[in-house]
């Protein structure tokens, strides 16, 4: 059975994707910071638990090692572990390094440890979770994160090309959850686990869901003054902090 690691697995897209993976025969390795949620998913999946801190580089190593273990390779890490909130250039510093450490650093870090491995392998996948925001500058330092995790995908891509490991960013709209309580009608994080599924499978560039987005992302990158006049003045005010750790 593959072997896939899924950060931020506890709740929301990453814990629809452990559930997903599972149901199909992969070796789910679950990561997120809250050891209760992970063990009781852990014994609904089949996976294996390891409770871990992104933040922490040696967590990302054991973490690595750990799953390894299990068959001796790595098939798949799936970067979903993330915080969001904090659009205002006002926001407090500790919120932005924060936000920075977790959304950017730590999926460079996890890449860095599962490549080689990978490489040896001659195969692999790997999919980082970006999202709109990260294609249409709305959110401050969450969008700046997620622009900059696009920029870095792109990158390993290139940089791996020929190696036999694929590398796809998939970017959510709004999708329901606690992130997103307050917004109605919004599709389940089961419509994210299924293009991550699809991007193990069959690795493209980047994959954005629900695909209504995709015409907005391209009207703002052709024609910037429309994103402009369209978020002028409401592209700030947030302070909260939410996320999938």
């Amino acid at each position: 059975m593959p072997v896939v690691i899924v950060t931020g697995a506890s709740s929301g897209i990453g814990r629809a994707t452990a559930q997903r993976l599972a149901r199909n025969g992969t070796t789910v390795v679950l990561a997120a910071r809250r050891a209760d949620k992970l063990a009781a998913l852990a014994e609904e999946t089949g996976g294996v638990a390891i409770p871990t801190d992104v933040r922490d580089p040696a967590a990302i190593t054991a973490l690595v090692e750990r799953a390894r273990a299990i068959t001796g390779r790595i098939d798949g890490l799936v970067n979903n572990a993330g915080i969001g909130g904090a659009a205002s250039v006002l926001s407090d510093d500790d919120i932005v390094v924060g936000m920075v450490e977790v959304n950017l650093v730590a999926p460079i870090r996890l890449m860095r440890a599962v490549v080689p491995i990978m490489k040896e392998q001659r195969a692999g996948a790997i999919v980082n979770i970006g999202s709109v925001a990260g294609e249409v500058g709305i959110s401050g330092a969450y969008s700046a994160t997620k622009f900059a995790l696009r920029g870095m995908t792109d990158s390993v891509r290139r940089e791996l090309a020929g190696t036999g490991i694929g590398i796809t960013l998939v970017e959510p709209g709004y999708i329901a959850g606690a992130a997103n309580k307050n917004r109605a009608n919004l599709p389940g994080p089961e419509i994210v686990a299924a293009a991550i599924e699809s991007a193990l499978k069959r690795p493209r560039r980047r994959v954005i869901v629900p695909a209504k987005y995709r015409a907005a992302v391209a009207a703002a990158n052709v024609f910037p003054f429309l994103a402009d006049r369209m978020y002028a003045g409401k592209a700030a005010g947030k302070k909260e902090l939410k996320g999938r750790l």
